[in-house]
Parts: structure tokens; C-alpha cells; sequence
């Protein structure tokens, strides 16, 4: 069976950044992408649950699944952070018998999922599966969608602060660990999020990219000049610096292109060990970062492989690898052989 990958559509985002709703031409090329793909893994923040009511949202993605379920035979769908209501239903029936033993795989109906995965499925019209928190794909491919990183990373980013506070309260996540190790520190915040899209809707998300990657374009636009702009990246590391003092990092103010790609990666090496995780080969999104790309330092990613995102806006960029944050990765993996990263649009 030839399985297709891709990550990070946030499709229903109020800030038209989903880019296969708003660009008929990528919806298009993923589409003839999935020519001879019997089945489509959708690895997580495929909706966007932060920037509105959860109707909203799929009111605006069913035409991308529709197409998307149309040409291929299945579907797999993995939830992430911005979309982590898709698995709230069944998070909560497991938790009425107590602290929930989660392992590598689930392979949940989606209906029993949650009524937002019951929605999707239906949408998608084909035989639909969610896997929490991930999916073999083969006995030497393993995918989730990798926002445990954030326990990892470096990054100054608003759920890192937030898990330094979770940790404050249970202590690191242990070596080894369990899934359940994770969603005890990140559950709580994922819940807190996604109740602003639900109860707040006029107060519209940051936007899919993530805050490190706002913090980026704040500080390059600081070096361009604007006062404000210029006080805002001054008192960066100073912010930076007391997170760390309040026992809540650590984390480093470096936004550079190849900060975040070291530090996205290192944190998902983290995950792997404290997990377990034994696959040749794993796959994951998150970072919005596609690779390895050429020029990348292979050594870098060793077995990890980020199959990007469907997120307009480009990113930071990096000396010698060809717009690594840009959108329209996927991961194409055959019965036999390493999965294959293809660029199936630049947008």
C-alpha cells in the first residue's frame, strides 16, 4: 500500500494562511499528488480549533475534504495541538477510570473520537480512522505529529513557557516515558487554547506559525529600523532571560533560521529517546520546518524526517537550503524503502 503524508493544513484558520482553501492550484497538485495513493495520513493540526467555534471551522474546511477523501481509498487522521479536540471525547472516557495508559498507537472510530473527527470522517466520505498519538505506518515507520517537542525545546514560544509551568507543578517528563507522561503536561494547555476559539471567537488566533516564528519577524523588523519595533527586539533577551530566572525555561533567545531548526530537532530526538520509539524512520510537523531539505546537515536529523506544512507566510529562511518553512511538503512511503520527502507546490 502507498501511504501519502502531509501535515499541517489548519484548514478553517480566520487568518486565510490555510493555503488549500485559499489557492485552488495547491488543492489542485496535492490532489494529482495522490494518484495511486490508496491511503492519506493527515498528521495532525489538520483544523484550526484555536481561531473559532469548532462549526465554523468545518464549515470552512469540507470542500479541501471532500477532495482530499475522493482520491484516496482511506484516511488516517492524527491529532496535534491545534486540533487536539479531535481526540477530546476519547481522552475524557478513558480518564473516568482513571490516569489514562496511553502507548505509541490508538486506533480510535472517529465517531467515539470526538464529534468534531465524527464531522470530518463524514466529510471525507471514505473509511477514516484516528490514531493518537501516532501511527505505524510500517514495522519501521512511525509518524505523530510532534507537538511533545514542546516539553524539549528551547524556543520561547507561548506553549513552552506554558509547559515550564506544567513541569513546575509534576516535575520534567521522565526517562523513559509514556504518552500519558506527555498529556499530563500538555494536555491541560491544549484544552485552555482551544477554548478560546470556542468561547472567545471575536478574539482571532495568533495565526498558525507559532509564536517563535512571530518573535522572528519581530526582531528582523526591529533591525530594519521603527522605534517600537527596535525597543521590542532590545528587550527580547531580557524577557528571555527572566522565563529562565522563573524556572520556566530553559530557553534561548537565538530565533535565528538555524536556531530553530537545531532546536525543533534536538527536542524531537528528546521525544524518541524518552518515548522509546525504535522506527527506522519517523515522521512528524509541528515545526511547520520541512526536511531535510538539500543542504541540510543530514547528521542533524539522522532518522527524523518533517514532512512540513500547508501554511502560507514562507517562514524564516536559512543559508543555502531553498525556503525551508515554505508550504507543500508531503512524505510519500512505499511498501519497501526509506519514505520519499516531495515538494509538491511552493506556496
Amino acid at each position: 500500500m502507498t501511504t501519502l503524508v502531509v501535515s499541517d493544513l489548519h484548514l478553517g484558520g480566520r487568518d486565510r494562511s490555510d493555503v488549500l482553501r485559499h489557492d485552488p492550484a495547491a488543492l489542485d497538485a496535492l490532489v494529482a499528488a495522490l494518484d495511486g495513493v490508496r491511503r492519506l495520513v493527515l498528521l495532525g493540526d489538520l483544523l484550526e480549533l484555536r481561531h473559532a467555534p469548532a462549526r465554523e471551522v468545518l464549515d470552512g474546511a469540507r470542500p479541501v475534504l471532500r477532495r482530499l477523501g475522493a482520491a484516496v481509498d482511506e484516511v488516517v487522521i492524527v491529532a496535534g495541538n491545534h486540533d487536539h479536540g479531535l481526540v477530546d471525547g476519547w481522552l475524557a472516557e478513558l480518564g473516568r477510570a482513571g490516569p489514562p495508559q496511553l502507548e505509541l498507537e490508538h486506533r480510535i472510530e472517529p465517531a467515539h473520537a470526538s464529534w468534531v473527527a465524527g464531522q470530518v470522517a463524514e466529510a471525507l466520505g471514505v473509511p477514516t480512522t484516528v490514531a493518537y498519538p501516532g501511527v505505524w505506518l510500517r514495522d519501521d515507520v512511525y509518524a505523530t505529529h510532534g507537538h511533545y517537542l514542546d516539553l524539549h525545546t528551547t524556543l520561547p514560544a507561548f506553549e513552552r513557557i506554558a509547559a515550564g509551568v506544567s513541569m513546575r507543578q509534576l516535575g520534567p517528563v521522565p526517562l523513559p516515558a509514556t504518552p500519558s507522561d506527555y498529556e499530563a503536561r500538555l494536555a491541560p494547555i491544549y484544552g485552555w487554547l482551544g477554548a478560546t476559539g470556542a468561547w472567545a471567537p471575536a478574539a482571532i488566533g495568533r495565526g498558525a506559525s507559532g509564536a517563535a516564528a512571530d518573535a522572528y519577524r519581530m526582531l528582523t523588523a526591529g533591525r530594519k529600523g521603527g522605534l517600537r519595533s527596535l525597543l521590542l527586539a532590545a528587550g527580547f533577551p531580557l524577557a528571555v532571560a527572566a522565563v529562565n530566572r522563573a524556572g520556566l525555561g530553559p530557553v534561548r533567545a537565538d530565533l535565528s533560521g538555524p536556531a530553530l531548526r537545531r532546536a525543533s530537532l534536538d527536542a524531537m530526538h528528546a521525544v524518541t529517546r524518552h518515548l522509546g520509539i525504535r522506527a527506522e524512520h519517523v515522521l512528524f510537523g509541528h515545526s511547520h520546518r520541512t526536511g531535510p531539505l538539500p543542504g541540510d546537515d543530514r547528521s542533524e536529523w539522522g532518522r527524523l524526517m518533517n514532512v512540513g506544512s500547508w501554511v502560507a507566510g514562507g517562514g524564516t529562511s536559512e543559508a543555502g537550503v531553498a525556503a525551508p518553512y515554505r508550504a507543500g511538503g508531503t512524505a510519500r512511503i512505499a511498501p519497501t524503502g526509506p519514505p520519499v520527502l516531495e515538494r509538491v507546490v511552493w506556496a
